[in-house]
């Protein structure tokens, strides 16, 4: 597993802190659970995401891969 360090405003890093302890979970948990929202995901998801997307339907690889692009886009606008 890797580490990062970031930097928040104070307010910002008192409410995350705040949260985690209401919720009964990890600073590390909930920014990871935010990331993956935001449609960040290990490239593994993405590879299963074209393989899906060529399964159902008889789109080339790189028609498959353009509307993975597409739909991550989508996903992380929301």
């Amino acid at each position: 597993m890797s580490r990062l360090t970031i930097t928040l405003e104070d307010s910002l890093y008192q409410a995350l802190k705040e949260t985690a302890a209401r919720q009964n979970r990890s600073i590390a948990k909930i920014v990871e659970e935010s990331l993956m929202l935001r449609g960040i995901k290990p490239l593994d998801n993405a590879r299963q995401l074209v393989a899906q997307a060529r399964q159902r339907s008889s789109l080339s690889e790189q028609e498959a891969l353009a509307l993975a692009t597409e739909e991550t886009r989508a996903v992380r606008k929301h």
